[in-house]
C-alpha cells in the first residue's frame, strides 16, 4: 500500500510503497472493531462510584414524630430516601467493568482500523520526528503543514526526548508509541501521523500477530 510520506519539516511530500499492510474486503473485522473499542472504554472506567442506601447513612435513631395527630404524613426514620439527605435507592455501587478480548479478535480489530484510517487517506508518514531545538512552535507548524484541523496522532517508535517536549503542549495532538498503539486510538483521530520507523514496526506488529 501507497503512503504519502512527508519531509521532516512538512514542506515536502512523495509516494512510497509499504508492504506487509493487512487488506480486507467486505464486513470482515468490523464488529471485531467495535468489541474492542467497547472493551478498551470499559477498561479504563474506575468503577470508584458509590451512593449510600439507607443503612449506610448515619442518623435515624428515633422516629421524627409521632405516628398519628400531626397532620402529616407517617414517617419512621429521617433516613427514608424521600428525605433529603436520605439512602439512595439502587444506587451506584464501586463495580469491576473490565472486559475480556480475545488476542485473536484485539489483533484482528487492530489489523482493519489500520487497515480503513489508510485506505481513506487518513495516515500521513513522516520521515522522522526530529527537531533541532524543544520549540513547540516548530512542531506545531509541522503538523498544521501536514493536518491543519482536527485533532491529531503522533506516532514514533520512540519519540525522541525534545520532540516529545516540544508536542506535549499542543492542545490538538497527542503523542503515542508504536508498542502501544491500539484500535481506538485508530479510530478517535481525524489525522495519524506516523514516522516511518514506526510504521514499518506497526506492519511487523500486525504480521507477527497473524502467525
Amino acid at each position: 500500500m501507497k503512503f504519502t510520506v512527508f519531509s521532516p519539516d512538512g514542506t515536502t511530500s512523495r509516494e512510497q510503497e509499504f508492504a506487509g499492510m493487512p487488506t480486507f474486503e467486505g464486513d470482515k473485522g468490523l464488529q471485531a472493531v467495535k468489541e474492542v473499542i467497547v472493551a478498551i472504554n470499559a477498561n479504563n472506567r474506575l468503577g470508584t462510584h458509590s451512593t449510600k442506601t439507607i443503612a449506610e447513612v448515619s442518623g435515624g435513631g428515633r422516629k421524627p414524630w409521632r405516628q398519628k395527630g400531626t397532620g402529616r404524613a407517617r414517617a419512621g426514620t429521617n433516613r427514608s430516601p424521600l428525605w433529603s439527605g436520605g439512602g439512595v435507592v439502587f444506587g451506584p455501587k464501586p463495580r469491576d467493568y473490565n472486559k475480556k478480548i480475545n488476542g485473536k479478535v484485539r489483533a484482528l480489530a487492530f489489523s482493519r482500523a489500520l487497515f480503513d484510517r489508510a485506505a481513506a487517506g487518513e495516515i500521513a508518514v513522516i520521515e522522522n520526528f526530529e527537531v533541532t531545538t524543544s520549540k513547540t512552535k516548530i512542531v506545531d507548524q509541522v503538523v498544521g503543514r501536514i493536518a491543519p484541523e482536527g485533532k491529531i496522532l503522533l506516532v514514533d517508535a520512540p519519540f525522541a526526548a525534545g520532540a516529545r517536549l516540544a508536542a506535549r503542549n499542543l492542545e490538538r495532538v497527542s503523542l503515542q508509541e508504536a508498542a502501544k498503539l491500539n484500535t481506538l486510538d485508530l479510530s478517535q483521530y481525524k489525522k495519524i501521523i506516523v514516522s516511518a520507523k514506526a510504521l514499518e514496526a506497526i506492519i511487523a506488529r500486525v504480521n507477527a500477530d497473524k502467525n
